[in-house]
């Protein structure tokens, strides 16, 4: 289950503005791969919408089916904000709803034809 914390307004290279939900996840305990060590945390992630800031702002604490799941990617440089280190990222957050993924899987499109 996730919820929606936050939305962001994000203003693309070609001048389109688009909204973005910021949902999360549930607590999880986490080992530090440093110290070894149990700690509790929660995932994020930014889901791109439709919405406009009205309809972004009446959807906060709504709750969702899902998980936040990591998700293999693109090498990329990530700066964390608390110590200013630049570290290079392979994995990204995402919203991931398997039951959804699963009843697409199994709707047909109307172009195939039923035998």
């Amino acid at each position: 289950m996730v919820i929606v914390k936050d939305f962001k307004t994000v203003t693309k290279e070609n001048g389109e503005v688009f909204s973005l939900l910021v949902v999360q996840g549930g607590v999880e305990p986490v080992k530090s791969q440093r110290t070894g060590r149990i700690y509790f945390t929660v995932r994020t992630a930014k889901v791109p919408t439709t919405f406009d800031e009205e309809i972004c702002k009446s959807v906060l604490g709504t709750t969702f089916d899902g998980e936040i799941k990591k998700v293999a990617c693109e090498p990329y440089k990530f700066v964390i904000t608390e110590t200013g280190e630049e570290i290079e990222m392979q994995h990204r957050w995402e919203y991931v709803d398997e039951n959804l993924d699963l009843m697409q899987a199994h709707v047909l499109s109307t172009t195939e034809a039923i035998k």
